[in-house]
């Protein structure tokens, strides 16, 4: 038997009610639970079995939502700030529980799922899932000749923070001296690829992370949009998590 709500979070989640709406149109007789008028608003109900309707209207509800964001610079990777807008403030929904699956700095672009999952986060974010994060960089060059090997070795950072194995891919150098790169890593420490940079004496200029795991940024999303997954990346991304996890 699936896990149980209460109809008032149901209809703030489903129908876009407010708690004091809910419980106002539930007195009012305007809500009905399996065709019968319910005027409970603390009533549990099974939010996938059970038919909620508002006014006669069917309400659908969906227990976790996926969306996949290209997070513009000057956004924070948070729910709530004081300061700057939210990676979160961006989503049109009316769930008040969604949050990002991980951090992408201030200044740092591209892909990252923001959900209410938490479950499926914690698999994704965790260094023990070694789910691949790629990140598209320009950093100022020239690289040393040996920096795909140090970071296939495990580099340890200019503060002494040891990192695991990363994959370095070269693109093409600048006539300024910038080099264009791709980096996998497996985990998520604090300006964690900035730092890896830094320690080869190669400042990042520009960071935009372009995939996690099997989902692949939408070439077609401009900084700032989004799109909710299709139901095939959410079962590529739980299967990914159930494979990494296995020991």
């Amino acid at each position: 038997m699936g896990k149980t709500i209460r109809l008032d979070r149901f209809l703030a989640e489903a129908g876009g009610f407010t708690r004091s709406q809910a419980k106002e149109a539930a007195r009012k007789g305007r809500i009905a639970v399996n065709g019968v008028p319910e005027r409970r608003p603390e009533r549990q109900i099974l939010p996938e079995t059970d038919l909620v309707t508002a006014d006669g209207k069917p309400l659908s509800y969906a227990r976790c939502e996926y969306y996949m964001l290209n997070k513009p610079a000057g956004t924070v990777s948070a729910t709530e700030d004081g300061r700057y807008p939210t990676v979160v403030s961006l989503i049109e929904s009316r769930r008040k529980d969604l949050f990002p699956a991980g951090r992408l700095d201030l200044d740092t672009e591209g892909l990252l799922l923001i959900t209410n999952d938490g479950e499926l986060a914690h698999q994704l974010l965790s260094p023990r899932s070694h789910v691949d994060k790629t990140y598209f960089a320009r950093v100022r060059g020239p690289l040393p000749k040996d920096a795909e090997t140090r970071f296939l070795s495990g580099m340890q950072l200019e503060d002494g923070t040891q990192v695991m194995p990363a994959r370095l891919e070269r693109l093409k150098e600048e006539e300024s001296s910038c080099q264009q790169v791709y980096l996998t890593i497996q985990e998520g420490k604090f300006h964690q690829v900035k730092r890896m940079f830094e320690a080869l004496g190669c400042p990042v200029l520009y960071l935009k992370r372009m995939s996690m795991g099997p989902l692949q940024l939408d070439p077609a999303l401009a900084p700032g949009e989004y799109r909710p997954l299709t139901e095939e990346e959410v079962t590529m991304l739980k299967n990914c998590r159930k494979r990494k996890t296995k020991p």
